[in-house]
């Protein structure tokens, strides 16, 4: 099984330009912590409440990726405790206006994909 690295230059689909990051924005966890910071900067634990069932390790690397593409900024402020804040960028505000679009699809055509499923099981 291949292993994933934080080289971009080794991320799967980095030969092919529009495949990385298609790769890295169509996960569930980035197009959910996207939504999710759609209203203004949020701190860690805001964020898992919100998404729900998403492991902290599994939000950390998401929030680290979305980072890394620009989508996310992460803020730490010079408090005891320190406190970090991620919000979206100008690039991620852009992203969703598709994303809203990709979901509303999704959203009106679970229905019929399920029933293709059904009866692609049931043949």
């Amino acid at each position: 099984m291949p292993k994933e690295t934080d080289d971009p230059k080794q991320q799967p689909g980095a030969g092919c330009s529009i495949r990385g990051v298609l790769d890295r924005i169509g996960d569930q966890w980035s197009l959910l912590t996207l939504e999710a910071l759609e209203d203004g900067k949020k701190r860690f634990n805001e964020l898992m409440r919100e998404i729900g069932d998403i492991s902290k390790q599994m939000l950390s690397k998401t929030l680290k990726h979305l980072e890394q593409d620009g989508f996310v900024r992460r803020t730490v402020y010079p408090e005891v405790p320190p406190r970090v804040e991620y919000e979206l960028t100008e690039q991620g505000r852009s992203f969703l206006i598709p994303m809203k679009t990709l979901i509303g699809w999704a959203e009106q055509n679970h229905a019929a994909i399920t029933i293709a499923r059904q009866r692609h099981e049931d043949s």
